[in-house]
C-alpha cells in the first residue's frame, strides 16, 4: 500500500484550518483515511473561545481512532461519536448553538480486505478510482447546488441556510448532523485508489476548469499531491485581479490532498 500527504495553508504564516490523517491497523487488513476542511468564520463572535484548527485536530483525531477502534459501528455513527465527543471537550464556557461554533466539512473512507466505504459532509471530495482506470467522485453538492446569490450574506446564511432544511449541512456540536452525510460502500477489489480533497483543491476542476476528476486524479498519481496544489496556487495567483474565475471567493484556500493507493 502507498500513501501520500499533501496540504498547504491558504497563505505562509496563517494557521492551517484543514486537518488529514492516515490509520493502517497492525492486521495489515484495512485502514481509515481521514479529511477535514476547517470553516472560517467571518469576523465577528463565534461563541467559542477556540479556534477552527483546535476543533478540526480534536474531531480530525476522534474520527481517526473511531473510523479504526470501532469498526462495527457504521460510518455516520462514528461520525456522530466523533461530534459528541468533541462538543463534550468545550461545551463549558462555549455557546455551541452559535451559527458560527467551529465546524468542518468531512471526508472517510474506511477499508478492509472485503469492502471500501466512505462518508461526506458538504464540499470535500473523494475520488474513487475503480480497477478498470475509471473515476468516481463521491461528493455531498448540497452546498453547490444553492444560488450563488443566496450566498452572499453571511448573515443570510447562518439564518437559513448553515445546517438548515433547504441549505447544506457541516459537522459542528450537533451530533444529528451525521445522519445528513453521504455514504456508501463498494467491494475492495473494485477499487484502485482513494483520493481526498478539499475544496481548496478542487479548485483545479471546480473554479479553474482545468481537466475533471480523472484529470485531477493523474496528476496526483503522476506528479504527485505537491503538484495539483502547486497549480492552484499559481492558477489563483494569476487570477488575483482579473478574478475571472474566483470572483468574489478569496484568492487562495488551504489545500490538501490524500491519495492512497489500495
Amino acid at each position: 500500500m502507498r500513501t501520500e500527504l499533501a496540504s498547504e495553508p491558504s497563505e505562509l504564516g496563517f494557521p492551517n484550518e484543514d486537518f488529514v490523517s492516515v490509520g493502517l491497523p497492525a492486521s495489515g487488513l484495512g485502514g481509515a483515511v481521514v479529511v477535514l476542511d476547517g470553516v472560517t468564520p467571518p469576523r465577528g463572535e463565534t461563541g467559542c473561545v477556540h479556534s477552527v484548527p483546535w476543533f478540526t485536530a480534536r474531531l480530525g483525531g476522534a474520527l481517526t481512532e473511531l473510523s479504526l477502534s470501532r469498526r462495527d459501528l457504521p460510518l455516520r455513527e462514528v461520525l456522530a461519536a466523533a461530534i459528541r465527543r468533541t462538543a463534550e471537550a468545550h461545551a463549558d464556557g462555549c455557546d455551541l448553538s452559535h451559527p458560527r461554533t467551529p465546524q468542518a466539512t468531512v471526508v472517510v473512507a474506511r477499508w478492509d480486505a472485503e469492502t471500501v466505504e466512505h462518508l461526506v459532509l458538504a464540499d470535500s471530495v473523494l475520488l474513487v478510482e475503480r480497477a478498470d482506470g475509471e473515476v468516481d467522485a463521491r461528493t455531498d453538492d448540497r452546498l453547490a447546488r444553492i444560488p450563488r446569490e443566496r450566498l452572499r450574506s453571511a448573515a443570510f446564511v447562518d439564518a437559513n441556510l448553515r445546517n438548515r432544511e433547504g441549505g447544506f449541512w457541516t459537522a459542528a456540536a450537533d451530533p444529528g448532523v451525521a445522519a445528513r452525510a453521504v455514504v456508501g460502500s463498494v467491494p475492495r477489489d473494485g477499487v484502485r485508489s482513494l483520493t481526498a480533497l478539499t475544496d481548496g483543491a478542487t479548485r483545479w476542476v471546480e473554479v479553474f476548469g482545468r481537466g475533471g476528476w480523472g484529470d485531477a486524479l493523474a496528476v496526483v498519481r503522476d506528479r504527485g499531491a505537491e503538484a495539483l496544489i502547486a497549480e492552484v496556487r499559481a492558477l489563483e495567483s494569476a487570477d488575483a485581479t482579473a478574478r475571472a474565475h474566483l470572483g468574489p471567493a478569496k484568492t487562495h484556500d488551504d489545500a490538501t490532498v490524500a491519495h492512497l493507493r489500495l
